[in-house]
């Protein structure tokens, strides 16, 4: 008597190939577009505002740089502090001729004030009403050395500078109402009538200029009174030599009394602004941060209904031979495929607000590269622990019993 004896091989679940995991992680995203586009749209605002912040922020420094670039970095300003008594000290007349003579100083220049002047625009103007605005004794070389441009009219010149002529700050001519300059245009300064021949641009390193009214230093001292001494020392060095030139420059400006002395550099209030734009750069990635945190339990929620929905395909693809690894790896599958959905729109919106605003503001766009692969990796590491506990969850059901609640 013979044994019959099967003989057949047990069937084994197939694995999925990458293409069959992208279709059936696909799946659940198609027939329900509406609910996977309000969950994408979470983590696209937050990834949107990550890269919008970095990039807005890069722009700005890149705009930052360029402007250094082109103004440079070595010009230094001089001026007086204060004594060992605490009254207010002067820098000696002498200190622009000895500031001139070390070797790696390019150009040198200076303003005095002129303390007890004020500009009006008529001399019908109550004397309360000064405006701020500051009147400054000015040496014919001070746009070479501070980088100044004139908007209208000229600088003063060894003529002008001695009858009263004057130049305004943009800020200045503002205040005043003047939008050009002429002979026949004149201010009420000091007491005197004064023809504005020209106007300055803005003056980025010298903001200070912005808002005076500049005459010529002999017309200053004959006219007004002034005194002579020079209240601001702007100093132009070569690249290579600005620490060197500015350890000397208290010195060299005033020997007998050098701690009476304040040195600065025009260009460190910029990198502050730099430094304090960082913090605030920092202080809203953080808010992206909650942002895309808040998507992401978006996609966890719309994963978890997902899975409760489709009780009755997983029962049958269960019934049919899915094991419970290619369910978890169906449902993982279409978290991540929603999350980089959300991610890719929300970097390619992040892009579009930086140069949209990069271009407002007349800055170059530079979106870092390391941002955008950073929402990227955001958006898959935000998927997989999104989407972990709902495909466990669809993994654990056993056929017989999602078939039978569904």
């Amino acid at each position: 008597m013979s044994v019959v004896t099967d003989e057949r091989p047990a069937l084994r679940a197939r694995r999925l190939r990458p293409g069959d995991v992208l279709r059936v992680g696909s799946a659940g995203l198609r027939t329900r577009s509406t609910r996977v586009f309000l969950s994408a749209l979470g983590i696209a605002i937050g990834i949107a505002a990550m890269v919008a912040v970095v990039g807005i922020s890069t722009s700005s420094q890149a705009d930052l740089q360029r402007t250094l670039d082109r103004l440079g970095t070595n010009l230094l300003t001089v001026g007086p502090g204060n004594s060992l008594s605490g009254e207010q000290a002067y820098l000696p007349d002498e200190a622009i001729p000895l500031i001139s003579r070390i070797p790696p100083v390019t150009s040198v220049s200076a303003t005095g004030a002129v303390t007890d002047a004020k500009v009006y625009r008529s001399d019908r103007v109550p004397s309360a009403q000064s405006g701020g605005l500051a009147v400054l004794a000015a040496r014919t070389d001070l746009p070479a050395t501070v980088g100044a441009q004139m908007a209208d009219g000229i600088w003063l010149n060894e003529a002008t500078a001695r009858y009263p002529g004057v130049v305004l700050g943009s800020t200045a001519a503002e205040r005043l109402g003047i939008g050009a300059a002429g002979s026949d245009v004149q201010i009420w300064l000091g007491g005197h009538w004064f023809s504005v021949v020209g106007i300055l641009y803005p003056v980025e390193l010298a903001s200070e200029l912005d808002t005076a009214a500049l005459i010529g230093w002999p017309a200053a001292q004959s006219v007004l009174g002034f005194d002579g001494h020079p209240t601001t020392v702007y100093t132009r060095t070569r690249e290579d030599a600005v620490e060197d030139v500015r350890a000397v420059l208290a010195a060299t400006a005033n020997p007998e009394h050098p701690n009476e002395v304040k040195v600065s550099r025009p260009s460190d209030a910029l990198a502050a602004k730099q430094a304090t734009d960082r913090a605030f750069t920092g202080l809203l990635l953080g808010l992206g941060a909650v942002a895309l945190l808040v998507g992401g339990v978006g996609v966890a929620n719309t994963m978890v209904i997902s899975v409760l929905e489709r009780r009755a395909e997983i029962g049958l693809r269960r019934s049919l031979g899915a094991t419970r690894g290619q369910i978890r790896l169906q449902f993982l599958a279409e978290a991540l495929l929603l999350c980089v959905l959300g991610g890719t729109g929300g970097v390619l919106l992040g892009i579009a607000v930086t140069t949209v605003y990069s271009r407002t503001q007349q800055w170059p766009t530079v979106v870092p590269a390391w941002v955008m692969a950073g929402g990227f990796a955001a958006t898959l590491l935000i998927g997989a622990v999104a989407g972990l506990y709902p495909a466990v969850r669809a993994s654990r059901l056993a056929p017989t019993e999602a078939l039978a609640i569904a």
